[in-house]
């Protein structure tokens, strides 16, 4: 597997961020956000957001944003995951270090994530890596065909320990 970092955004990133929302490979799995919207999650304290970059020369390879970072409950969005390249294991790899990050830097309780329900393959990678279904939001977003309904997951502390100590997890602070 390309080794992936993540780093924080920067505001010279955000025409590139952009871009890749709107990129008609990831357009139907997500609801794209202004430029404006992006700055706000670079800015304000309780969002953190990262690019992602994989290879020998650190090339952007998508973008995440996680919210309430400062949540007084211990709770965790992943509120966005944006990848270019599909099919390489980069989004594992980066789901992986968000993890460690949320259970390991910002000492969160429960990190949960809502996926649109026709997005299979992130449904899929989000089962496979521990997040466990709470329920559905049903056709709560407009889509091109109509309506979808989110799958709102979530992965608790305990869990997330109970996989290090399995090996499921890589026990390294990112």
């Amino acid at each position: 597997m390309t080794a992936l970092r993540l780093r924080p955004t920067m505001l010279s990133d955000l025409d590139w961020v952009v871009s890749v929302e709107r990129d008609g490979a990831n357009l139907p799995f997500i609801t794209p956000w202004e430029r404006p919207q992006h700055e706000g999650a670079i800015r304000f304290p309780d969002s953190r957001h990262f690019i992602l970059e994989a290879g020998d020369e650190l090339h952007r390879i998508g973008f995440a944003i996680l919210q309430g970072c400062r949540n007084p409950h211990g709770s965790v969005e992943l509120k966005r995951l944006v990848l270019q390249a599909k099919g390489r294991g980069l989004g594992r790899a980066a789901v992986r270090q968000l993890k460690a990050l949320v259970f390991t830097q910002l000492k969160a309780h429960r990190f949960w994530l809502d996926v649109k329900s026709l997005n299979t393959r992130a449904l899929a990678l989000y089962q496979s890596e521990g997040f466990v279904e709470e329920g559905r939001l049903r056709e709560s977003v407009r889509s091109a065909e109509g309506y979808d309904s989110l799958v709102v997951m979530s992965l608790l502390d305990r869990e997330y320990l109970a996989r290090t100590a399995l090996g499921q997890e890589e026990p390294r602070n990112p």
